[in-house]
């Protein structure tokens, strides 16, 4: 058997010709700088080799799949990878759903559960009659019938079904088992002083706005009267207004016309039916919250109250809790609850707990490696950040019982306290004892110093990127005179310098009586003109703190919520945030096109003379409209391919070979290169090209100095990761010029950033305090919070056990405090040097 995996001749991206063996059934570290090529070898290459392979050996594969850019690769295992990108946005889908925990809770109560008795209000206790395992439990096991034992009223059994808030059986009749309800906030899409041409209807915008203005002037028509898209709205007649808000099919519209039909032409759906369709259609992807989301009021439930389940089966307990109990609490507390359970339950009932008392407990422990303890089963997968998503999958994954697999990790302690890291490695290395091959793609230190086997990929990024520079023990890489890994770390095994602390403005942003989820701090002060910290382990209330009450306190300008006051406002003359909200999930949206650099290309090649020649305009260089774009891939330059129960397969387009465009628009060249060639290119490698061109090379110059010079033009926003998507943000703001005190909330702006790219992003947070602002980061990475100038640790530890004010001051100061676990990390830090 072969212990080692061999590529040969790996050239995908900006990979030069490598080669390099991976030993197998260990801990493998893949690190190296930002855009070096670590994800190119470990996800593009490795990954999608071993996806080819295996499909191949099924007979599955077809000749469009195409073999990556690798002379060859030998000794591949089964390979599953675990990356950041959030798939589900499903509103039903819940950490208690995702992970199976739910299951587990639902057969304790179906079959221990003490319910009460509607007629008589008398205690029913479960019977303990063995009716089949958890793996064979009948979810549609029918209506049956039991006795009340006090007053012999007819009740229905519970089963499994009827504690599920997506069955019919479990689901509240009022919101339907999603625990909200929804209402129209009529306030933000309609403005009274506006006309609905001059966008009195917030809802109804260019193209579209046009085309319903003119249904609506010939409704008007049809009806019998003249609407006007013209007058603002509080002018508008009760007949207009009914046919605006509530369209022709509305009972309020057809009461003015009983006996006239639309016809064609004339049927407005109406702006509020409207806006509830749209909200209907997209409630298995988060339900209207995407681009709608800002028109619609969520509110709590008022009949489950959140709960998500009927009262009835709120009612049944177990150990003295209620299942919303159970998945309210996080899972170090439902692991007490459950190794409770055998005191409390008869001694008749043992025979049903036996594989619950054994496989759940250990579920639940895995969780907590991982650092997720904090959690609760009632929390929605779609507020997880990448990094607790990826560890979520990694808890699962440790109870599969696979043997010889090659799991590859995106930056798993992405989001994670170093607190938490021991926690995590110590996952990986029972995965690697199981006889399994790790290979982590990681800038974490820790999780360096653990491995059996670092690959240290560099020396630079993008087109100074793509050799392997060295691998072994840390100790071989730091040794490497070429390797910035090697570098960062001798560096930081010197003296540590003196740090010059700034005092700011000598005004404050202070948040009174803050108290929102796990959040309970009387006073919280932030001094302006500084660069602060807010740190504390993975769940302890930093980002309910800094995104939940201080920015929607400040973006509201009302009565703050989660806090009794917000004060130093009047000091702040602008807020912008940065948070880890994915960019986009459009394919055609890009990193030229997000930064808007793409519409400065198009007009550059527009400009051209052989463009004008050709009589080619801006539109002919855009692959988002028909013309001059390659129409069989629709400019994507991608084709997906549907495989089966795998993730589809994008593979480049046979008709123009990836490149978008048609030949003639091709063939339009600037400096010698065609507009496909521009967006084929890293944003480094394009400045030469580009910087006559000052409007463009002024924003490249910015992408390179936040450490995205290696992103390519044409890259999809979808395959960024949410520092990277963060970092885009920055740079656009940092090219942007204010005369205000401007407050920038950051939300772990490190995320995929090797150590000696933070240098380069603290650089540039100084530029911005320098400039007379404030810069505020929610932040795990010790090297950004030793260069702050204030901390604020929230803890001590994270769910219930958080939410305090545990230290605020200098990175000195909060290194003092014992309490703190980010003051301890930081004392060694500061002292010692990693």
């Amino acid at each position: 058997m072969r212990d080692t995996m061999m590529i040969k001749g790996a050239r995908e991206n900006n990979l030069k010709n490598i080669s390099l063996s991976i030993p197998k059934y260990k801990l493998v570290v893949l690190t190296g700088p930002s855009g070096s090529g670590k994800s190119t070898l470990a996800m593009d290459t490795l990954q999608r080799e071993c996806q080819r392979q295996y499909m191949e050996s099924m007979g599955l594969t077809s000749d469009s799949i195409s073999k990556p850019k690798v002379e060859s690769i030998t000794g591949l295992s089964p390979s599953i990878s675990v990356g950041q990108h959030i798939t589900n946005r499903n509103p039903r889908s819940t950490v208690g759903t995702v992970t199976d925990i739910y299951t587990y809770v639902r057969f304790i109560f179906s079959r221990l559960g003490e319910r009460i008795c509607p007629s008589c209000i008398g205690t029913i206790s479960p019977s303990w009659e063995a009716a089949g395992h958890l793996t064979e439990e009948d979810e549609y096991m029918g209506h049956q019938i039991i006795l009340c034992p006090h007053c012999n009223t007819e009740l229905e059994k519970l089963g499994m079904s009827h504690f599920s808030f997506n069955k019919p059986e479990g689901a509240c009749d009022i919101c339907s088992g999603l625990g909200h309800v929804a209402s129209i906030n009529e306030a933000a899409v309609f403005n009274p002083e506006l006309s609905v041409r001059d966008g009195g209807v917030a809802s109804l915008n260019g193209v579209h706005r046009d085309i319903q203005i003119r249904i609506l002037v010939a409704a008007g028509q049809h009806f019998g009267f003249g609407f006007d898209p013209d007058r603002p709205l509080k002018d508008l007649g009760e007949i207009e207004r009914d046919l605006l808000y509530y369209g022709v099919d509305s009972e309020e519209f057809k009461q003015h016309y009983p006996n006239i039909k639309p016809i064609q032409g004339t049927k407005f759906e109406g702006v509020i039916p409207g806006l509830w369709r749209r909200y209907k259609e997209k409630e298995g992807e988060g339900g209207g919250t995407e681009k709608d989301g800002r028109f619609f009021h969520q509110q709590q439930c008022p009949e489950c109250q959140g709960a998500r389940l009927k009262k009835e089966i709120l009612s049944v307990s177990v150990a003295g809790a209620s299942i919303s109990d159970v998945t309210n609490w996080s899972f170090s507390k439902v692991l007490e609850w459950t190794g409770g359970l055998q005191e409390v339950i008869s001694s008749e009932a043992h025979h049903l707990l036996d594989p619950i008392l054994h496989d759940l407990p250990t579920k639940l422990k895995r969780i907590m490696d991982v650092g997720l303890g904090y959690l609760s089963m009632d929390r929605q997968t779609v507020t997880l950040s990448g990094g607790e998503t990826q560890r979520l999958r990694l808890a699962t994954l440790l109870g599969s019982g696979l043997t010889g697999v090659l799991y590859i990790l995106d930056e798993p302690t992405t989001g994670l306290h170093p607190k938490d890291t021991v926690g995590l490695i110590r996952v990986l290395q029972e995965l690697r004892d199981l006889g399994n091959t790790i290979l982590v793609i990681e800038h974490d230190i820790e999780m360096m110093r653990a491995a059996d086997h670092v690959i240290d990929i560099g020396p630079g990024a993008g087109v100074n990127g793509g050799i392997v520079v060295g691998e072994g023990s840390l100790e071989d890489v730091m040794a490497i005179e070429l390797s910035v890994t090697g570098a960062y770390l001798r560096n930081e095994s010197l003296a540590s310098p003196s740090y010059n602390r700034r005092t700011g403005t000598g005004q404050h942003l202070a948040i009174r009586g803050a108290h929102l989820r796990n959040i309970d701090i009387p006073v919280v002060s932030f001094p302006l003109g500084t660069l602060i910290s807010v740190t504390g382990v993975s769940g302890s209330g930093k980002s309910t703190l800094v995104f939940d009450i201080l920015a929607q306190g400040m973006e509201s300008g009302l009565k703050p919520t989660g806090c009794e006051e917000i004060t130093g406002l009047e000091h702040v003359g602008d807020i912008v945030i940065f948070d880890q909200t994915p960019m986009g999930r459009m394919q055609r949206s890009n990193v030229a096109t997000y930064t808007d650099v793409f519409t400065h290309l198009r007009q550059l090649f527009a400009g051209l003379p052989d463009a004008k020649a050709r009589k080619l305009t801006a539109k002919h260089f855009s692959f988002n409209t028909p013309g001059g774009r390659c129409e069989t891939c629709q400019g994507l330059g991608v084709l997906s391919v549907d495989m089966n129960f795998l993730p589809d397969l994008e593979v480049t387009c046979h008709d123009c070979k990836g490149r978008r465009f048609v030949d003639e628009v091709l063939q339009v060249q600037y400096e010698g290169f065609s507009i496909s060639d521009v967006l084929n290119m890293a944003v480094a490698e394009s400045l030469p090209v580009l910087k006559s061109q000052t409007k463009i090379a002024d924003l490249v110059e910015m992408l390179c100095e936040v450490g995205l010079g290696y992103l390519q033009w044409g890259q999809s926003v979808k395959t960024l990761s949410g520092g990277e998507g963060q970092r885009i943000r920055l740079a656009k703001e940092l090219s942007k010029k204010s005369k205000k005190h401007t407050l920038y909330l950051l939300d772990e702006p490190t995320t995929g950033l090797h150590p000696s790219d933070i240098k380069q992003l603290h650089i540039l947070l100084d530029k911005l305090v320098e400039s007379g602002n404030t810069v505020v980061v929610v932040e795990h990475s010790l090297e950004l919070i030793r260069e702050s100038d204030w901390v604020i640790d929230i803890g001590p530890e994270g769910g219930a056990a958080g939410g305090e004010l545990v230290a605020e001051g200098t990175p000195e100061q909060v290194a003092e405090v014992r309490a703190s676990h980010t003051g301890q990390f930081l004392k060694r830090i500061l002292a010692e040097g990693l």
